[in-house]
């Protein structure tokens, strides 16, 4: 950074493949976190006050091309290190706790003394601790920051950003947080990496567990005659937002219609797997979040590859007796 610049110069690395490949687990997330990642570029290029270009880099040189034009103000990398040589504050977010340990392996066998590295990946608390050591011991810092928010959420700047790590650092990441990536942050300043991945893992029982109330609310608001038209109306008053987004999804029939899911049922069961088996290492009971991921399995066994969480809807339906799709509507 030249001594006249007054603004830290950015680099985002990992924005997943195009292609159009056979859907996967891998795949079908990597499409998910790919809407992430553009909105999260556009927004820190549109909204984040850069003094110089963003810095992509990505495996397939390609996508990254294709979103530099797309954008405007970024320049592309050929290789992970040369886009870190170049930059103050590095983003990262990439499919897995392999994908992330791998590419930080390869940055860190180069130079990165002063370096802030952002890792909005995924990740298991272990995971996050064990990266946050290697990159510290290198003489750089690091933030862990999942957010939460589905890609319509990131589209429009209105993620939740969990960042976690030594305040100073935290305090250097949060100009990009509210009002441009996000809507609001929850600071865990000077806690354990750990524990905003934790988080990640934890949250993702409220969601679930969000779905599944309103699926079961539709359905019994369908069958005692109430109508799901009414039953909207009460949540768009006091539920707003997700409930609502939700509910409406429901109503639609979009959770069967869609022809690529907005949160794969194959990437929703994974997770979940992963907090059960959280749940059952801490000797928690969590009964509803249960119902949730049986109805799950349904979804999958319905709709494979194309199944969305929000065809929970459609399995509680099928257990009432309805047919899995609502082709009829909000009535």
């Amino acid at each position: 950074m030249g001594s006249a610049d007054v603004s830290p110069r950015l680099a985002y690395l990992g924005l997943g493949n195009m292609g159009r490949v056979k859907l996967t687990l891998v795949s079908i997330q990597r499409r998910t976190e790919l809407i992430d990642e553009q909105a999260m570029c556009g927004n820190l290029v549109k909204k984040g006050n850069l003094g110089s270009p963003l810095i992509l880099y990505n495996r397939t040189a390609s996508r990254a091309e294709q979103l530099a034009q797309e954008l405007g103000n970024c320049s592309v990398a050929n290789s992970a290190p040369e886009a870190v040589a170049s930059a103050d504050i590095i983003f990262t977010c990439l499919t897995d706790d392999d994908a992330v340990l791998k590419l930080f392996r390869q940055i860190l066998d180069s130079d990165v003394t002063g370096k802030l590295f952002v890792n909005c990946s995924t990740t298991q608390p272990g995971t996050s601790d064990d990266l946050a050591a290697m990159v510290e011991k290198k003489g750089a810092g690091v933030v862990t920051m999942p957010v939460f928010g589905e890609p319509s959420m990131a589209e429009k700047g209105l993620l939740i950003c969990v960042p976690a790590g030594k305040a100073d650092l935290v305090d250097r990441v949060r100009p990009y947080c509210t009002g441009v990536i996000g809507r609001g942050v929850i600071d865990f300043s000077n806690e354990t990496h750990g524990k905003a991945s934790l988080l990640k893992v934890i949250g993702n029982v409220f969601i679930v567990n969000m779905i599944e109330t309103v699926a079961e609310g539709l359905v019994l608001a369908e069958q005692s005659k109430l109508g799901m038209d009414n039953l909207h109306k009460f949540i768009q008053a006091i539920f707003p937002g997700p409930f609502a987004l939700y509910s409406q999804r429901m109503i639609s029939g979009d959770y069967y219609k869609r022809e690529e899911p907005v949160v794969s049922i194959d990437m929703a069961r994974h997770l979940a797997g992963e907090v059960l088996a959280l749940a059952a290492a801490s000797g928690t009971k969590l009964k509803a979040y249960e119902a949730g991921y049986k109805h799950m399995e349904m979804v999958q066994s319905h709709a494979g590859e194309k199944g969305d969480i929000s065809g929970i809807y459609g399995a509680v339906r099928q257990e009432s007796g309805l047919a899995y799709e609502n082709s009829e509507g909000g009535k």
